[in-house]
Formats: C-alpha cells, sequence, structure tokens
C-alpha cells in the first residue's frame, strides 16, 4: 500500500468551519485558534491535496467548486469519526448520544408530539436534534452530513440513501363544515368546480402525493393559487375557499381544533407511505432500523381510529 498523507482533522475542522462562515477570522474565532494559525492550516491542507480550496484574490472569501466538495466529505468524516466515539463509549447500548434527524413540514406537526414522550421513556440517553425542512433541502443535508437521517413522505426519488418504509397515511378530504362545494359523504371528483381543489405550492411533496394519491385527473379543479405552508392551507380551507385532502395523521391536531374543517374518509384508498432515509454505507443502520421499529409501533398513536 502507498504512503497516502492523510489530512489531519484539524485541518478538517478548520476548512468545514470557513467554508460554512465564509471569513478567516470569523471561522479562525469558532476554532478558537489565531487567524494566523487557522491560515497556515488551510494552506497546509491545500498542498498536502494538491488544489485551490479557496479564492484568495477577493476581500471575501470565495470556496472553490471543488472546495465546497472537499467540504462536503469533511462533514462525512468528521461525523463518521464522532460516531465512532460514540459507539465506543456506548458499547453496545442502541439510541444513545447525538442524533439529527430532519422531518417534513407535513409531518413533523403531527407525529412528533405523539411519539416524543414514549420516545424519552424509551430512549433516555437519546439527544435528539430535530431540524424541519422540504424533502429535496432535507436530503441535501443529509447528503452534506448534517443530518443523520430523515423522516420523510414516499414515494420521492432520493440517491444513495436506504429508505425504510415505515406504515400507510390514508388521505382524508378535508372542507369546511357545511360547505356547498362538495358533498363529503358523496364525494365524486367528477362533480367538483373548476378550481376547487387547494394545495400545497410546488416543492412540497405532499402536493405531488395528493396529486396523484387522490386521483386528481385534471387540474383544472385545482386552483391556481397554492398555499406556501400547511397552516395557510389549513385557513383557507377554514374560510371556505376551497377543498383539500390532509393526512389522517392530522386527525385530533391543534391546527384543526379551533377550526371549522370536517375530515372525511374517502372511498378509494388513497394514502402516502411514511418512511426513514439515511446514507448508504452508514455505521448507525441497526440503530436507524429499531428507531423505524419504535415508530412502527407507535402508529395507532400518530394515526388515531385508523380503520
Amino acid at each position: 500500500m502507498n504512503n497516502i498523507h492523510l489530512p489531519t482533522i484539524k485541518q478538517l475542522r478548520y476548512f468545514v468551519a470557513l467554508e460554512a462562515l465564509g471569513h478567516f477570522g470569523h471561522a479562525a474565532e469558532a476554532c478558537h485558534v489565531s487567524q494566523s494559525a487557522f491560515s497556515v492550516a488551510i494552506k497546509e491542507l491545500e498542498s498536502l491535496l494538491g488544489v485551490q480550496l479557496v479564492d484568495r484574490t477577493n476581500r471575501s472569501v470565495t470556496i472553490t467548486p471543488v472546495g465546497h466538495e472537499v467540504a462536503v466529505q469533511a462533514r462525512l468524516v468528521l461525523r463518521d469519526l464522532e460516531n465512532l466515539v460514540e459507539l465506543a463509549q456506548t458499547g453496545s447500548e442502541p439510541l444513545t448520544g447525538k442524533l439529527r434527524l430532519g422531518v417534513i413540514p407535513t409531518i413533523a406537526p403531527f407525529l412528533l408530539p405523539r411519539i416524543m414522550p414514549a420516545l424519552r421513556r424509551q430512549f433516555p440517553k437519546l439527544q435528539l436534534y430535530l431540524r424541519e425542512e422540504i424533502t429535496a433541502r432535507l436530503h441535501e443535508q443529509l447528503m452534506a452530513g448534517e443530518l443523520d437521517l430523515i423522516l420523510i413522505a414516499l414515494p420521492y426519488e432520493l440517491r444513495n440513501v436506504e429508505v425504510m418504509p415505515l406504515f400507510h397515511d390514508p388521505f382524508l378530504l378535508a372542507c369546511h363544515n357545511g360547505t356547498k362545494r362538495v358533498d363529503p359523504e358523496h364525494y365524486s371528483f367528477n362533480r367538483l368546480n373548476a378550481e376547487s381543489i387547494l394545495l400545497l405550492e410546488d416543492g412540497h411533496c405532499l402536493r405531488d402525493h395528493a396529486l396523484s394519491a387522490c386521483r386528481i385527473r385534471s387540474l383544472e379543479k385545482v386552483s391556481r393559487f397554492a398555499a406556501s405552508s400547511l397552516l395557510t392551507l389549513i385557513e383557507m380551507v377554514d374560510e371556505d375557499l376551497g377543498i383539500t385532502f390532509l393526512p389522517a395523521m392530522a386527525k385530533g391536531s391543534p391546527m384543526l381544533k379551533s377550526t371549522r374543517i370536517g375530515l372525511h374518509p374517502l372511498s378509494e384508498k388513497s394514502y402516502r407511505e411514511i418512511g426513514l432515509a439515511w446514507r448508504k454505507g452508514s455505521g448507525r443502520v441497526e440503530e436507524f432500523r429499531e428507531l423505524g421499529g419504535f415508530i412502527q409501533g407507535q402508529k395507532e398513536r400518530i394515526i388515531p381510529n385508523d380503520d
């Protein structure tokens, strides 16, 4: 085997800080070293790798394209080292220490409040850090090493990840009580007027899942005015500006308790699938699967009165 000189942990930490903060002084301060020592470490890293990581021609720091790629891999390396230390410290005890979980906005407000008390009791040493974002951004952060795993709705095309499906989350018809737009007991898509259906804007997977699962075959039925968030979608339905389709886990949510919105089952089985995803090759697969099994066991809490 060739004698390959590898970067030090210190060099990788410094460069990750520089890429994140975009300023030599601020990054040096964050790493608790002098700016001169910090700059020397970055130059040594560039020399070792044989590439330019930072463009120093401008007053502000500019990370080169290859520098951004190196930063992504450096974060993964540092995270794997942290996992190694945590594994050694905790031994065979599962789900202890830090875990960074990303959750999409159409799952987080419904699922998390219902499982967190039981999760804390089951795994008291788990330090769970949560981040709420749309699926595309969570996937980017997962691949950049900023998250350990993500809780998302399927189907969704994800590269270089392993997915563990957990359970089905049926869609329900959501409409204002007493609305004239639809007969919720005898719902028929064909009877809807044009622009009757309110959905989230592009970028939210709930929009795509509703279009597909609820068999919305004609976009003429969908309002051109899309909601920017789940809360605004609910508010518009509460004002009887249209109908929508919400996941069954929304039943009993505080988001709906003060509204005049009723949830009604659909005759056709329409659902999204909830799943966990993590980077392929992760050393914590068994832990992630155990967390997935725990969430599966909480389904009755997550989806009350599921038929």
